[in-house]
């Protein structure tokens, strides 16, 4: 399924070659999307609060372990329609931002990787 295209580096949308807004496809639409339910806060999505990773509740101020950041944000991903399995890999913490990779595999076995 198509989803707006979000510049990698700013995560901001961008326009295509004839100017009109950049979309994204299968399979990189999934792992966008997968990426962006990374980013999403538990309760910050009005419409559905069940949603999100929970970063005030178990891991912004309360120094958690590894495996549990990627856990949470594994679940977070496995939330995207579509996603079959997914794995995460955190590179670092700049300017107190977590940065890393989602890789996700749908359910025709494709895998794809997409940054947070």
């Amino acid at each position: 399924m198509d989803t707006l295209f979000l510049t990698p580096q700013t995560w901001d949308l961008t326009l295509d070659s004839s100017g009109n807004i950049a979309l994204a496809s299968d399979p990189y639409s999934l792992a966008q999307d997968a990426a962006s339910a990374c980013r999403t806060f538990l309760g910050e999505c009005w419409y559905n609060t069940t949603i999100g990773v929970p970063y005030w509740q178990e891991i912004l101020g309360h120094f958690p372990s590894l495996s549990l950041v990627k856990s949470d944000l594994v679940n977070a991903a496995l939330t995207v329609p579509g996603v079959v399995s997914a794995q995460v890999f955190i590179s670092g913490v700049d300017n107190r931002q977590l940065q890393g990779q989602v890789q996700v595999t749908d359910s025709n076995g494709n895998t794809t990787a997409a940054s947070f």
